[in-house]
């Protein structure tokens, strides 16, 4: 448990750093900025313990926020994705699977992860863009950029998945 706890506290660090120092700074047609980083979220495992994921997520949301001035915003949404991720996850599990199926496109398929990331990621989106927007008055806007922010995000992400090592 304990070198897990520091492979998930690394992955954290790097997903905070990559976001704050290079992410942040990417405005995709003045409207899409990849929010990598929930991609920590996605890949907790199957029944990995729900009050750790919401930890994990909220604590991961705060150091975003602490960086990137948007205070409470990714804090919220994380949270939000975090306590969403093992309900989501499991119509995409097979039956047969292990307890603790690690989440990737060799585990799930290629289909369903890219299903399952794909509704997390558009709920991360729709929630931080709404709290960060906090009204409709500019909805042409909000509109481009939850839509840009999601397609690079998942570029980004089904990227960093098809690279990765289990």
């Amino acid at each position: 448990m304990a070198i897990d706890s520091l492979k998930r506290s690394l992955l954290l660090l790097a997903f905070c750093l990559a976001q704050a120092l290079v992410l942040n700074h990417i405005h995709l047609f003045g409207y899409a900025t990849p929010l990598l980083y929930v991609y920590f979220v996605i890949l907790f495992p199957r029944n990995y313990p729900k009050w750790a994921i919401l930890l994990w997520s909220f604590g991961l949301g705060l150091a975003v926020d602490m960086f990137s001035n948007t205070p409470g915003v990714a804090a919220s949404s994380m949270t939000l994705v975090g306590f969403l991720q093992p309900m989501l996850l499991e119509p995409f599990v097979p039956r047969d699977s292990i307890e603790n199926l690690p989440v990737s496109v060799r585990s799930l398929g290629l289909a369903k992860f890219f299903t399952f990331s794909l509704m997390l990621v558009t709920i991360y989106c729709l929630m931080f863009f709404t709290i960060e927007a906090f009204n409709f008055f500019n909805w042409q806007h909000y509109l481009l950029c939850i839509g840009g922010s999601i397609i690079l995000t998942m570029i980004l992400l089904m990227t960093l998945e098809s690279v990765r090592k289990e």
